[in-house]
């Protein structure tokens, strides 16, 4: 037996934690509608970011972490999603439509990872030298395997040098390009925002001896003695394709990894760079010996507390049918 359909109220709880998933530059890529019960997510063409995004691969991958927190949401709520991702092949910014399950109790693993919703943040300062447990890294890797996706942990200091040379040549290439950094500079808030990278979350200033490259996101120093770790954990998260749906269900799996680093106690900072490029992109999955294609590149470890960027407001992401006259 199946619930009829979704109300108001459960998309309203649904999407407060559906707007805490990551997306490029803090854009928040997405509004939500309630339809025949349903609950579909689109992405807004308005928040696109023609320079830096000029495929929609990002704003499908936040699309896809969203629609991982809805259904984190439902779930917890005994109220579970049947995801269709692309459901219309001729509404292209339609990402997903979910639709009441068998009603059952949440698993300890989805309240788990739904009560890390609201801790999870792009941590972009250094990290501590500790390194990570094997316990978490199993863990990580079981959670991109639950969504379909695969986990590579970069290991040693000749592999984490490669991925990081090529991480710092596309973060050369795309800050030549006028209007990207154009782009960019719209999205850093020196001023309380909904929405963009606030200074204080941008990371210190980065430096020649760094390994992998920060983003300019305001220019704040960094203090005396607290360089990047020598010996990141840098992980490369990838889908078997890379069709429109392949980057939906990346999002999914990299909101799943994501929170299952924050229920871990450990931090994390992306760094799509080397996904923006499509040359480095290339070298990535050759560096890494694989068939599929790689989805982002994370840095993962210990490090001191921080707090989530801002979101806007969830009512008014919200589209509810129109009530007839």
């Amino acid at each position: 037996m199946t619930v009829d359909g979704y109300t108001e109220e459960q998309l309203r709880v649904a999407v407060a934690a559906a707007v805490r998933a990551p997306s490029l530059h803090n854009s928040q890529p997405w509004r939500f509608a309630l339809r025949d019960g349903t609950i579909e997510v689109r992405l807004d063409p308005a928040r696109r970011l023609p320079a830096t995004d000029p495929t929609g691969w990002a704003a499908r991958i936040a699309g896809g972490a969203a629609v991982f927190n809805l259904r984190l949401a439902l779930a917890v709520a005994g109220v579970p999603a049947r995801v269709t991702r692309r459901p219309d092949p001729r509404e292209p910014d339609l990402v997903a439509r979910l639709a009441p399950d068998q009603p059952r109790l949440a698993t300890p693993r989805e309240r788990a990872l739904f009560a890390a919703v609201p801790r999870r943040y792009s941590n972009r300062a250094p990290f501590w030298p500790d390194p990570v447990p094997t316990d978490a890294r199993w863990r990580l890797l079981e959670a991109a395997r639950d969504e379909g996706a695969w986990l590579d942990l970069v290991v040693g200091a000749g592999p984490v040098n490669a991925v990081a040379a090529i991480a710092r040549s596309a973060d050369r290439v795309l800050d030549r390009d006028p209007a990207y950094r154009a782009e960019l500079a719209t999205w850093i808030r020196r001023e309380r925002s909904p929405d963009g990278v606030p200074v204080g979350s941008g990371g210190p200033t980065g430096e020649p001896q760094d390994l992998l490259p920060q983003r300019a996101f305001g220019g704040r120093p960094r203090a005396p003695g607290r360089d990047f770790e020598p010996e990141p954990l840098v992980a490369v998260l990838g889908s078997t394709g890379d069709t429109a749906g392949d980057q939906i269900a990346a999002g999914e799996a990299l909101q799943r990894v994501l929170l299952t680093v924050t229920d871990s106690g450990l931090a994390a900072s992306l760094l799509s760079q080397p996904i923006e490029v499509p040359g480095a992109r290339e070298q990535l999955r050759l560096a890494l010996g694989r068939s599929g294609t790689p989805q982002m590149v994370l840095r993962i470890g210990y490090g001191q507390p921080g707090w989530p960027t801002p979101r806007r407001d969830p009512a008014e992401l919200i589209d509810l049918p129109v009530a007839p006259s």
